[in-house]
This record gives C-alpha cells, sequence and structure tokens, in this order.
C-alpha cells in the first residue's frame, strides 16, 4: 500500500495535469498551481484537488497553496529557470526538499543533477534515448 502524500505541483500543462489527475486516483492530495486560469480546464470538471491561481516563485502564493508540510514539489512548467527556481525556494524556503523538476535543457539539467543534488527529469534525454534504443534493434 502506498503511503498518502501531500504533492504540489507546479505548471497546470500536458505533464503537470495528467500527472495531478494520475495522483488524485492513487489517493493522494494535490495542490496545482498555475499562472494561467485557463490552464485548470485539463483537469477535468471534477478534479477533487485543489488548484491555486499565481506566480510559483511567489513565496505567498506557494504559501496560500499550501506548501507547508507538502512530502513533495513538481515543478513542470515550461521554463526551466522558473522550474530550478521554485524547487530551490520550496526547498530553503518552506523545507520540501524532495522535488522533481523538468528542465528541457540536458546540459543544465546534468549540471543541476550533479553539482546541486537536484532531481531533474529531462525529456530531450529520456526521448533521444528512446529513440537511440529504437534505431539499436533489430
Amino acid at each position: 500500500m502506498v503511503k498518502k502524500k501531500k504533492v504540489v505541483i507546479l505548471g497546470c500543462g500536458r505533464v503537470g495535469a495528467r500527472l495531478a489527475r494520475s495522483l488524485i486516483e492513487e489517493g493522494h492530495e494535490v495542490i496545482v498551481i498555475d499562472h494561467n486560469a485557463d490552464q485548470f480546464r485539463r483537469l477535468g470538471e471534477h478534479f477533487p484537488g485543489k488548484t491555486v491561481l499565481g506566480d510559483g516563485l511567489d513565496i505567498d502564493v506557494l504559501a496560500g497553496a499550501g506548501i507547508e508540510g507538502a512530502d513533495v514539489f513538481v515543478a513542470a512548467t515550461n521554463g526551466d529557470n522558473t522550474n530550478v527556481m521554485s524547487a530551490q525556494v520550496a526547498c530553503r524556503k518552506f523545507k520540501v526538499c524532495r522535488s522533481i523538476v523538468r528542465m528541457y535543457d540536458p546540459i543544465r539539467a546534468g549540471a543541476y543533477r550533479e553539482e546541486f543534488g537536484i532531481n531533474t527529469i529531462c525529456p530531450t534525454e529520456i526521448v533521444s534515448d528512446l529513440i537511440q534504443r529504437e534505431i539499436g534493434e533489430d
């Protein structure tokens, strides 16, 4: 049985919304933050989690979202800088040091992962590796 976690997701694009819906189905408490209210439509009409309109780098927005006491912070916006900075704020200010950061730039993702211990996931690396694997299969 999976322990129920409180997860804050910054960014309600395709990845953030899909993750939020999946986590809700698993029974987790989910809070989604986005600066564009239209993005919340991706969650569906009856999303039982919490949605917060605002900038994920704003300490008041994060506090108002209920980040304190969160088990995990996920930064899944389209901006590498926003994602890594918001994860640092979540950790340093709110003591949510289990964070997962999406970064498109593989060089920066590797550097943040190795030099600062930030858990980065790079779609560019993942897709490239999958394609390479497909090419190598006979």
